[in-house]
């Protein structure tokens, strides 16, 4: 791919390490631009950490050689890559002792599960929540700010994901495949990021006054008297900065799953084997 070209108020980016979501194939977005025509071949990937090494006319507020990380568009080429162009307003200043691999893993992931909890789900100190897919890069990350919050964490998954879920502070865990969900009993927020069937049933969890929030799609079935809300995860700078003192402070570790060069990229998001935590892309030497 040419080297991306820096739109007024966008930076380029040297791309260090970068994120993705084996869902993005099937996005409308990964195809087309904002006016639906078709953009092939085109770079997917949203999540990246890297330097600034060019400024777009009337960008301010970041400066060439800056440590940075954050979201590209979802209608533009992404991450990975050596180079893309982002908009200046969707990335955060990266402190220095902040490795881009576990910066990498934290845009989508820690915005979601912020703005799941408390900007959709509106959790509270001594409330309850059950967050599905507790181990996996969204689901890993909200256990450990509910926690934080002082709520009450149940965390489901697999077997396998038991130990490290409880370990991250939920309170308890509920295996998907082997017990009954409704012994989770009444819950204030549910935070969902599987869909189908287990969002389905987990409407009738949500007590009065309740909500239940997906990333996955429009809820078909809504609590009977709570808010059903299905959201796409936004840019929010101020947030990404806050996300990375917690990390710097201990109160927050990304689950780094596989770490695999640039060239390997292709293969990881082909499907197989399942890997706990943010799959990341290292595309150039720190």
């Amino acid at each position: 791919m040419p080297y991306p070209h820096a739109a007024e108020n966008d930076v380029i980016v040297r791309v260090h390490a970068a994120g993705f979501t084996p869902g993005e194939l099937d996005w409308p977005a990964t195809w087309t631009d904002r006016a639906g025509r078709d953009r092939t071949p085109s770079v997917p990937g949203h999540e990246l950490s890297g330097v600034v090494v060019e400024l777009g006319y009337g960008t301010t507020g970041l400066s060439v050689g800056q440590r940075v990380f954050g979201l590209a568009d979802w209608t533009r080429n992404g991450t990975l890559a050596e180079y893309t162009a982002v908009e200046a307003r969707n990335l955060a200043p990266l402190p220095a002792d902040i490795d881009h691999t576990v910066a990498a893993a934290l845009p989508i992931s820690g915005l979601t599960a912020w703005q799941g909890l408390f900007d959709h789900g509106r959790l509270t100190t001594g409330q309850t929540v059950l967050i599905h897919g507790a181990a996996g890069g969204v689901g890993s990350i909200a256990v450990q700010l509910a926690r934080e919050a002082g709520a009450r964490v149940i965390g489901t998954g697999r077997a396998a994901d038991r130990d490290r879920v409880l370990g991250l502070g939920a309170d308890v865990f509920l295996d998907l495949q082997a017990d009954q969900l409704d012994t989770a009993g009444e819950v204030d927020v549910v935070l969902d990021v599987i869909g189908g069937d287990i969002l389905d049933r987990s409407a009738a969890l949500v007590r009065v006054g309740g909500t239940l929030v997906t990333i996955i799609m429009p809820p078909k079935v809504r609590p009977r008297d709570g808010r059903a809300v299905f959201f796409v995860v936004e840019p929010d700078s101020a947030r990404l900065t806050d996300l990375a003192t917690r990390l710097r402070d201990g109160r927050l570790k990304p689950l780094v799953g596989a770490v695999r060069p640039l060239a390997e990229a292709p293969a990881a998001y082909a499907p197989g084997k399942r890997i706990p935590g943010k799959t990341i892309i290292r595309v150039t030497e720190d």
